[in-house]
């Protein structure tokens, strides 16, 4: 037996063809989606315990089980997102406070390149070297300080004037 299917085009949508806006939801203005006054409605299957608690606790609150539902999915998400800003802060704290001692640990690590110098002598350079402690390069015939170390024979190191100790 054979049936003839008759597909009728219904008024209400427009047939702009491919892409239309047909099989889409229904626009929302911008100014409902700013208001956030635009509801929608949101399907779900619940189990039956939680159908019955939930019909219970509204008809003791004289509310409908829509706004029960509502109001606990909002509560949810607000505890939500206090407790995401509240991690993400002790996150943002713990790094800061990781990148403090790691600073700490590392400085007190470095080799202090004065190490063994027990005075300085003002000299004149004949040859061009760096800082030992600020690396800064110190040009030929400009005024630096020799380190002189307890140990004769030692390493030379030359700082400049801003990198001199102070008494």
């Amino acid at each position: 037996m054979y049936h003839d299917v008759i597909q009728a085009e219904d008024p209400s949508r427009s047939s702009d063809g491919p892409g239309s806006s047909r099989d889409s939801e229904p626009e929302t203005s911008e100014e409902e989606v700013r208001d956030g006054k635009k509801e929608r409605v949101l399907h779900t299957r619940v189990p039956a315990v939680l159908e019955r608690e939930l019909k219970r606790f509204a008809d003791n609150l004289r509310v409908p089980v829509s706004n029960l539902v509502r109001t606990i999915l909002e509560d949810a998400l607000s505890v939500a997102d206090a407790a995401t800003e509240n991690v993400e802060e002790r996150l943002k704290k713990a790094a800061h406070q990781l990148g403090k001692e790691r600073e700490r640990i590392k400085k007190r690590m470095e080799h202090d390149p004065l190490e063994g110098i027990v005075a300085f002598q003002q000299v004149t350079l004949a040859v061009p070297t760096v800082c030992a402690k600020c690396e800064k390069e110190l040009a030929r015939g400009s005024r630096a300080n020799l380190g002189i170390s307890e140990v004769p024979g030692g390493p030379r190191r030359f700082v400049c004037a801003e990198c001199l100790p102070e008494a």
